[in-house]
């Protein structure tokens, strides 16, 4: 057990010594949409741009631990994430996405397709319109960062091989009297670009159907 799991008991809140007591008797994620504690502070701790947590500078070594913390974890409206226990709520450093995505089912083609995304922590999502996906402009390689909803405000980022693998199950749409490329999933045109949003199948026209 690495020292960052050794002595987290010790400087933890309160409220997450006693979670991580419990570590392994996790059953999903908490209602923490529902909790509204107090504000205690910030720890170091600390999600990794790769999907790795961090306490105090080492490493969680104890994936049964990371994905206990991950079911406490909530984005609140200022864009900041926290770890929320009915008693208190602290705030933690996230560099990129909270979760990473790192398998992917394709089920049936077209229109009629539907994804389904493997979180590192053990969430299955399918991707929908309350999961949609979105993409962004990635400066340093000027491609794309494919990101899941995976609840609440909290999102998963496709590992690099997800995202070409992604990109078998593109196709293409007219809009707007343009090609776009983007996937389909639960009846939903996601476009692979930054900012495109999502099209549900009814907005499409009977011709468009037609080519299905």
């Amino acid at each position: 057990m690495s020292n960052a799991n050794a002595g987290a008991k010790e400087t933890l809140p309160e409220g997450l010594a006693a979670l991580m007591a419990r570590a392994g008797s996790a059953r999903g994620p908490a209602p923490v949409e529902r909790w509204d504690p107090p504000y205690c502070g910030e720890i170091d701790m600390r999600i990794a741009a790769d999907g790795r947590w961090f306490y105090e500078g080492g490493p969680i070594g104890r994936e049964r631990l990371v994905r206990l913390f991950s079911t406490v974890l909530r984005r609140d409206e200022d864009g900041h994430h926290y770890l929320v226990t009915p008693v208190e709520r602290v705030r933690i450093t996230v560099e990129d996405a909270p979760f990473l995505a790192v398998e992917l089912h394709a089920q049936g083609e077209g229109r009629d397709q539907r994804l389904t995304l493997r979180t590192n922590v053990g969430d299955v999502v399918e991707v929908g319109p309350d999961t949609p996906l979105r993409f962004e402009d990635e400066a340093q390689t000027g491609g794309l960062k494919p990101y899941v909803r995976v609840r609440g405000r909290l999102d998963a980022l496709l590992s690099r091989p997800l995202l070409y693998q992604l990109a078998e199950h593109f196709r293409e749409e007219e809009i707007g009297g343009e090609a776009v490329l983007g996937a389909w999933s639960n009846g939903v045109f996601f476009p692979a670009s930054a900012g495109g949003g999502m099209i549900a199948r009814d907005a499409f026209s009977a011709v468009g159907e037609g080519a299905r």
